[in-house]
């Protein structure tokens, strides 16, 4: 494998944990802490945010006309978004299990804590919850589809640094030949840093003959 590149990926991961040790940090900027999954701001936080807050009446008469006209647009994504919701959690609740690859915790990928801003307004909060619900699915789509493509195609890609994946730094190499033949089977097991899985259910496909 490249070791470069694990090492980048793996710089590109302790970046993501700093990012979510400094999130952290606010707690104390901004007032609010976290107890039982529940966000609580001081009262004198919660005063502030109070006379912060734009009505939704002012808040429609400042938005311009094309943003509000295309709004349905945007809310159309929803069907989609609830598609690959229905059809990851159904895929993986079968097949995972069969493949041996441990399942993606949905709750993982979600979270509505914004309606806790008492200085947004209630479509604020509407588009909050809306656009945290649309990220999280993608994001939990995605993990599924990463954890699908270490067992049925672990090899990077060419030239792609968009599709680093939370899987991607366990691939092979592109144009590999022998290190994909050497490692193949050993790679789709290789979740040992996710959770203990059961072994696959009548064994992998069998790959082009030599």
């Amino acid at each position: 494998m490249n070791e470069r590149l694990d090492t980048l990926l793996g710089k590109m991961r302790e970046l993501e944990r700093e990012l979510m040790e400094e999130t952290q940090k606010k707690e104390a900027e901004y007032c609010y802490k976290i107890k039982g999954g529940s966000v609580q701001f001081t009262d004198a936080a919660r005063a502030k945010h109070k006379e912060l807050k734009v009505g939704f009446h002012r808040y429609l008469a400042h938005s311009r006309f094309l943003v509000v006209i295309t709004s349905p647009v945007i809310w159309m994504c929803a069907v989609p978004i609830l598609f690959c919701d229905v059809v990851g959690t159904v895929y993986q609740a079968i097949c995972f299990p069969i493949y041996g690859i441990p399942k993606v915790r949905r709750g993982a990928y979600l979270a509505f804590d914004r309606h806790h801003l008492s200085y947004l307004n209630w479509a604020e909060k509407l588009n909050c919850a809306y656009c945290a619900y649309a990220n999280g699915i993608l994001a939990y789509f995605t993990e599924i589809a990463a954890r699908t493509e270490q067992h049925w195609c672990p090899i990077k890609h060419a030239a792609c640094s968009k599709c680093a994946h939370s899987r991607y730094r366990k691939f092979v190499d592109f144009g590999d030949a022998e290190g994909y033949r050497a490692h193949v089977e050993e790679i789709r097991r290789a979740y040992g840093d996710l959770e203990p899985s059961a072994d696959p259910v009548g064994g992998d496909p069998p790959g082009p003959a030599a």
